[in-house]
């Protein structure tokens, strides 16, 4: 049996930086990552209204989500992975961006077993139902959320936006590379445990 793995999409596998120049463009603004230190991106542009923003934000969608670049070193370990555990994308999309979320796995290559679009950030109740064993996260609040109801290890993608204390089940790698290593760690000690 594999272990399952649910994995978040904007900031986790796509690159946390993915909004910042379309921001920048249509606000004329010079943000960075590090400027962000809210996830509610309107901190960060104080003026604007919470409603201007997501209305910009709302027509931009496709094109935002269709350009964005991948994390570092994402689509590398996710597809070495696709063999040993399965893959699945559980995102606060919409389902009005399917379409474009779908080619955009398959333009960067990127393996997948099922891309769930939830419309919402609770994704608990979506997590739960497909039994996930493990979570991938860059949003604090749901990486601590998922942690504590479901019982099961968050990895939580660290930007500067999510640095408030955590629950010892999550855990706070820098990279990629850093994720990997915790799953090899933990992972392949459980499964040869299991085996014998």
């Amino acid at each position: 049996m594999k272990y399952r793995f649910g994995i978040d999409i904007d900031g986790t596998v796509t690159s946390p930086t993915s909004l910042i120049p379309h921001i920048n463009e249509q606000f004329n603004s010079e943000l960075t990552l590090d400027d962000i230190k809210e996830y509610d991106l309107t901190a960060a542009l104080p003026h604007l209204t919470q409603g201007e923003f997501y209305s910009w934000f709302r027509d931009s969608e496709p094109r935002i989500y269709a350009a964005s670049p991948v994390s570092d070193h994402a689509k590398q370990i996710l597809n070495n992975w696709k063999n040993q555990y399965e893959l699945y994308y559980i995102s606060a999309r919409g389902d009005n961006v399917r379409d474009i979320t779908l080619n955009w796995f398959e333009e960067h290559a990127i393996a997948y077993d099922h891309i769930e679009l939830i419309g919402s950030h609770k994704k608990i109740e979506t997590a739960k139902r497909h039994n996930v064993d493990l979570f991938f996260e860059d949003k604090h609040d749901n990486a601590v959320e998922i942690a504590e109801e479901l019982d099961i290890p968050v990895i939580l993608f660290d930007t500067p936006y999510n640095r408030e204390a955590i629950p010892s089940n999550v855990v706070r790698v820098y990279d990629w590379l850093e994720a990997e290593q915790w799953v090899k760690n933990e992972f392949s000690l459980h499964e040869t445990l299991s085996r014998k």
